[in-house]
Formats: C-alpha cells, sequence, structure tokens
C-alpha cells in the first residue's frame, strides 16, 4: 500500500475510487495548504527536469495559479504582472548569462 502524503488535485479521490481502491485523505488548513503548495511546486520543477515536457510545464502552472489565489491573484492579474515586469526589464528571450558587474 503507497503512502503518498502530499497535496493531490481535486479529482484524484474520485479517480481513486473510481479505479475500485480505498483512500485516506484528510483537508488542510489554510496553513498546511500554503505550504504544501510550496512543496508541490518543488516536486513539478524536478519533473520537469526530468522529463523536459509541456505537461510537467502546465502542472506547474496549475500550482502558480493556487499560489496566486491566496494572494487574492487571479490568473489575469498575475499575467498583467508577468507583462509588466517584461515590459520594464525584459524577458529571458534573448538568453542573457550574466558572468559579472564591475564598478
Amino acid at each position: 500500500m503507497p503512502v503518498y502524503n502530499k497535496l493531490v488535485r481535486d479529482k484524484i479521490l474520485e479517480i481513486i475510487k473510481n479505479n475500485g481502491q480505498k483512500s485516506t485523505h484528510k483537508i488542510l488548513s489554510n496553513e498546511e495548504y500554503a505550504k504544501e503548495l510550496i512543496n508541490k511546486l518543488s516536486e513539478e520543477v524536478e519533473e520537469y527536469k526530468t522529463d523536459k515536457n509541456t505537461d510537467e510545464l502546465a502542472d506547474i502552472m496549475e500550482v502558480i495559479y493556487a499560489l496566486a489565489d491566496i494572494h487574492g491573484c487571479t490568473p489575469e492579474q498575475l499575467e498583467d504582472i508577468r507583462a509588466e515586469k517584461a515590459e520594464k526589464r525584459g524577458g529571458f528571450n534573448d538568453k542573457i548569462f550574466l558572468i559579472k558587474v564591475e564598478d
């Protein structure tokens, strides 16, 4: 019997049940949820580093949207913040790798 002890997507319990399996779970407090989202973000980033595919990037975005929601920020507002930063400081398209800055 596998033990996961991790945050899972909302429909996972239904999928487990439909597979004829039983699960044990709990509903997290807001503080636990915020902590587990950060853990989930690290997990998803590690999976992307291994698999390097867009499915993993979508998983990362899902976690980021949930984290933004904790801050009262919608995906659209988050995109506006991203776009504003890109306008002011640029993106990463030019592949610039800064070595050092001297005074």
